[in-house]
Order: structure tokens, then C-alpha cells, then sequence
């Protein structure tokens, strides 16, 4: 019973309490990273909506969640941005899109920190084994997210931040096909076309960025 249900996940069940509080942490740090920047700059429309904040509860979106589970990529609530509260639209546009890919970076950092500070204090050797495998899948999920959500398709973080550096006429341009972007975005990504469009990214920039950060920092500790 147990095979048969794990041949339908991503991930393999031994793993899933972690991917779950991974998944629950990264989700709601990158969405309060959202609103809080949105907030910072004049914008309370999450604010006033109860998102900013670090509960889950206001940031999972159910499907979106499961889908992690099961397809191996998903989506938490996006924040509600109004950029005509903005002084600098552009400006501000682009920050609040990139704070949130921001903070998944940010956790990979964190994830290696801990790490390498256990090792160093000769705390790790005495540590169960979940830690170190929950801090793995941590910094790589977390690395993964940093990464897709910067990729260039709507209605992902990469894309907000190109259509705001994007020269006003090219904007209007591209505001009439947002329409059709989830269409492609799951055409990328759930099938075969993955192998030419989101396989090769990840398999050269995940383990670029995981591998240069993982020798940066501990090269902090030893």
C-alpha cells in the first residue's frame, strides 16, 4: 500500500515531513518578504488583506501546496500588490518582486550557517540524523525556489521584474499575452518540453548556486 501510494509523489515519503516544513517555511517567508517590501514602499493592500505576516495559514494556497507533492512544483497565495501607491513604480515594482526570491536565497545561506556552525562547535556529531536531512532538503528546495521564481514567465517573480524594466510601449506589449502565461508556463513545465526549457536550468545554475555558496560559507567556519 505504502509503494503504491508513493509511486504518485515527488518526492520519497521518508522525506515528506521535511519537504512539508520546508515548504511551509519557505512559502510563508518569501510571501511576507512580498508584502512587507510592498508595505515599506506606501503600498498596504496586503496589509490590509492579513498577509503581513509569517503565518502559513494566511499564505499556502491548498492546491498549489499539494502539487509540490505530487508534480514536484506548485505555488503559495501571491500577495496582492498595488503599484499606484508606489512613489517609483518601477523601481519599487522590481523590489518588491525580487524580495521575495530574495528571501528564498537568503535561507539557503541560513540553511549552510546553522550547518557548518554545528559542525564547527562539534555539535553536529551528536545531532540524529533528521537534522542534517532536513537541513539539506531545506537549503535545496529553498535554492530551487530562489531560482524558478526568478525564471522569466508569468505569473512568476522573473517576469514582474522584466515587465518593470521593460520600456512603457514593450509593457503594454506584454500585459495583453500575461493572459496566455500560465497556459505556457504549464506547458514548460509539466511536459516534455521540461527537458529543453526548465530541466537544463536547473541542472546547470542549481547546482552552480548551491555548490558556490556551500564552499563560500564554509570557508567562513574552517
Amino acid at each position: 500500500m505504502e509503494s503504491s501510494f508513493s509511486q504518485f509523489l515527488a518526492y520519497p515519503l521518508e522525506k515528506i515531513p521535511y519537504v512539508a516544513l520546508t515548504l511551509i517555511i519557505a512559502f510563508s517567508v518569501h510571501e511576507f518578504a512580498h508584502a512587507f517590501t510592498a508595505w515599506r514602499f506606501g503600498d498596504d493592500t496586503a496589509k490590509k488583506q492579513g498577509r503581513l505576516t509569517l503565518n502559513p495559514a494566511s499564505h499556502l494556497d491548498p492546491i498549489g501546496t499539494i502539487l509540490i507533492f505530487i508534480a514536484g512544483f506548485g505555488w503559495a497565495r501571491p500577495v496582492p500588490v498595488n503599484r499606484y501607491f508606489f512613489k517609483k513604480p518601477r523601481i519599487a515594482g522590481i523590489t518588491v518582486s525580487f524580495a521575495g526570491p530574495l528571501s528564498n536565497l537568503i535561507m539557503v545561506c541560513l540553511g549552510f550557517i546553522i550547518w557548518y556552525a554545528l559542525v564547527a562547535s562539534g555539535l553536529a556529531a551528536g545531532l540524529p540524523s533528521f537534522v542534517p536531512d532536513f537541513l539539506d532538503i531545506f537549503i535545496q528546495l529553498n535554492a530551487v525556489l530562489f531560482i524558478f521564481n526568478l525564471l522569466p514567465l508569468p505569473p512568476l517573480d522573473g517576469y514582474r521584474i522584466i515587465e518593470d524594466l521593460a520600456p512603457t510601449d514593450v509593457r503594454a506589449k506584454m500585459t495583453q499575452f500575461e493572459q496566455y502565461g500560465m497556459l505556457i508556463f504549464l506547458i514548460l513545465v509539466i511536459t516534455p518540453l521540461d527537458r529543453y526549457t526548465i530541466q537544463p536550468i536547473f541542472g546547470t545554475v542549481l547546482p552552480w548556486l548551491v555548490n558556490g555558496l556551500n564552499e563560500f560559507i564554509y570557508s567562513w567556519f574552517f
